[in-house]
């Protein structure tokens, strides 16, 4: 089974990251290559360009695709969209000159948007009721109406630092982004993608966790649960020959810095800090 891995820009060193968290350790490393072995030898990689991902994935090239929202709904075609994997965050925006007076998209019947992105762009407008003269470009899309090429532009931000450097302001945004797993339908339900879906959503929810363990005295019990701010009921063992017990428990890390004193305070000791590398419900 492949799965379609950005070959290259801002997504791909977080995508590897990623499946190495997982316990999907690429083999031999993955520079300059366009396949590569995992240690799982039922799932290999395959190193695309981002907004090929989604088109190989519906044609069956690949079983599974990591690329961005803005990619999928680009391309149009049918994918099973199985899980956010919470980056390569961005928008695509409607932006206009700031002293050009376009404040709401209707304000662009019978004039010109240039995108890399005509696809969304088009089905947005038919959204809104107008329709512009949508142009693609393959690059530089802020500079277009400046040059008089269009008089507005959908683009990807972040920081909406580049919109401001070439003097645009949003107007409306058009998409919310990011990085996404997305299945071809036929194997969706697949064991092996599920495996592969549980271990990606185990790293995302190991994400911000600590894990505390601390002995506690038997007869404190009762105070320290009471100020242990954890995802349930806290794990208490009996730790042998001693009036102690164990108490492990995961707590958010914006958590620790305060709950550590408090811990301390009603009686627990030998508190250990420890990060979370995975979390499977």
């Amino acid at each position: 089974m492949d799965i379609a891995v950005p070959n290259k820009g801002r997504l791909h060193e977080p995508a590897v990251t990623l499946l190495e968290r997982a316990g999907l350790h690429v083999r031999d490393g993955a520079d300059r290559k366009l396949h590569a072995d995992t240690v799982d030898p039922e799932v290999s990689l395959l190193f695309a360009r981002a907004a090929d991902i989604p088109a190989y994935v519906a044609d069956g090239a690949a079983a599974l695709g990591i690329t961005g929202l803005d990619r999928a709904r680009e391309a149009d075609v049918e994918l099973v969209d199985l899980l956010d994997l919470e980056f390569g965050r961005c928008r695509l925006v409607l932006a206009a000159p700031e002293d050009g007076g376009i404040t709401a998209p209707e304000e662009l019947s019978g004039g010109t948007v240039a995108t890399e992105f005509p696809g969304v762009t088009e089905r947005y407008f038919d959204d809104v009721g107008v329709a512009p003269d949508v142009v693609e470009v393959s690059g530089a899309t802020e500079l277009t109406p400046h040059v008089d090429i269009a008089d507005a532009i959908v683009d990807i931000t972040s920081t909406g630092t580049t919109l401001r450097m070439n003097r645009l302001s949003v107007v409306d945004e058009v998409l919310d982004s990011s990085v996404h797993l997305f299945a071809h339908p036929d194997v969706a339900d697949d064991p092996k993608v599920e495996q592969v879906r549980t271990a990606f959503r185990s790293v995302l929810d190991a994400e911000g966790k600590r894990y505390l363990m601390m002995n506690v005295p038997a007869d404190a019990i009762d105070e320290v649960e009471a100020v242990i701010p954890g995802m349930g009921g806290p794990t208490v063992m009996d730790v042998a020959g001693t009036d102690q017990v164990a108490v492990h428990v995961v707590v958010d890390e914006g958590e620790i810095f305060e709950v550590v004193p408090d811990l301390k305070a009603a009686g627990a000791s030998d508190v250990l800090v420890t990060e979370i590398e995975r979390l499977v419900p």
